[in-house]
């Protein structure tokens, strides 16, 4: 499976790198394609570092003005000209989506993954790795949006949050399936 994941390419406390760690590991032992955002930086090289360790293949997408900070041992990068078509690139190289830490950049990722899964342009399993409550705001957020009528699908059609990198990846191959 094309497993498309947004994080930050900040570098991080271990609180936050450990589960992005192990999640890469299971990923790549599971034989799966990491499909990131392609920087060598911060967690997203941390990631990708991970991945390849553990079998796993790696397509990045990276864009024309981050190109310097691109990951050299990806198997495939592909660059883009600005940063809506990179996430049009990693919608639609995915199977399915996880969502680890990260700010605005990843923020904006997932709200336009879930904007567009609402309105039926993909059905494509998407997953919120709920490290050290890190996402709890958000989905508290997101519930209300649900209970007060603002989503035209019920929120557990649209993404699930898992709190362990070992439910991540099984509610990826159960949604799958």
């Amino acid at each position: 499976m094309n497993i498309t994941v947004f994080c930050s390419a900040n570098l991080l406390d271990a609180k936050y790198t450990a589960p992005a760690a192990e999640f890469a590991r299971l990923l790549g032992a599971g034989g799966h394609t990491l499909v990131w955002g392609g920087s060598h930086t911060g967690l997203m090289g941390l990631l990708a570092d991970e991945v390849k360790e553990a079998g796993g293949r790696l397509v990045g997408v990276s864009v024309e003005f981050l190109r310097h900070k691109a990951y050299e041992g990806a198997d495939e990068l592909v660059v883009t000209p600005d940063l809506a078509i990179r996430k049009a690139e990693l919608l639609a190289r995915g199977d399915a989506l996880v969502v680890l830490v990260g700010g605005l950049g990843t923020l904006d990722e997932v709200t336009e993954v879930l904007e567009l899964k609402k309105h039926g342009h993909h059905d494509k399993p998407v997953v919120l790795l709920d490290t050290e409550g890190f996402y709890t705001g958000l989905r508290a957020q997101l519930e209300r949006m649900d209970a007060d009528g603002f989503l035209p699908r019920p929120l557990a059609e649209l993404v699930s949050f898992a709190e362990t990198p070992a439910e991540a990846l099984a509610r990826l191959t159960v949604q799958q399936n």
